[in-house]
């Protein structure tokens, strides 16, 4: 089996690479899906934000209302830092449980926004980061995700620099291109994954 870490920048096309990672047969671990799943309604997790964070942040029908929490926990650190204390745990042991699943043969696939930011990079064989310029990432940002020119800039500056990911980086993948000029470079990265792979099976 053989770990991978992906991230990249809010902005750099890293779900379209993860896409097309596990359409080549990765074993995807979505972080934010994970994150989603662990407070639906019924769950463990959902009843711990409540007893944490009262009813108030329950929508009319029994689901978690993330817009009121998040205007809860990103303006304030302490609270953002319980919040995470809660879901954090759920989301390391989900991944861990899919993990197990997965075969001596598979790569299996972690999807990590935050992979730099919370110094993770040690816990994978290989650190895969979609890289693009700052300017690449604000056009998306505005021109595909509706955010203003602000909101673009505040999100991308909570999160870790360019220079910071690069740097926990094993395979870059560039795409500040079109679209049609990131297959091949994805295509690429899975071949040198499995090449990966099937050297350290024959190590």
């Amino acid at each position: 089996m053989l770990t991978v870490g992906l991230t990249g920048g809010i902005g750099a096309g890293k779900s379209e690479v993860a896409r097309l990672l596990a359409s080549y047969g990765a074993i995807l671990v979505d972080s934010d899906r994970i994150a989603r799943e662990v407070v639906e309604p019924g769950t463990e997790g959902l009843a711990a934000v409540v007893a944490e964070f009262g009813a108030g942040v329950l929508a009319a029908d029994g689901s978690l209302d993330r817009p009121k929490l998040g205007a809860i926990v990103f303006a304030d650190e302490g609270r953002r830092k319980a919040l995470n204390a809660i879901v954090h745990p759920l989301v390391g042991a989900r991944s861990a449980e899919v993990q197990r699943s997965a075969g001596p043969g598979d790569i299996v696939l972690h999807d990590v926004p935050l992979l730099a930011e919370n110094g993770l990079a040690p816990h994978y064989d290989v650190v895969v980061v979609v890289d693009a310029d700052s300017g690449t990432r604000l056009d998306r940002l505005v021109g595909l995700r509706g955010m203003t020119p602000d909101e673009a800039r505040s999100r991308m500056a909570a999160q870790a620099s360019r220079e910071e990911r690069l740097a926990v980086a094993d395979l870059v993948i560039d795409n500040d291109g079109p679209l049609d000029a990131l297959e091949p470079q994805v295509k690429a990265v899975w071949a040198r994954l499995r090449e990966r792979l099937r050297s350290r099976d024959g190590a």
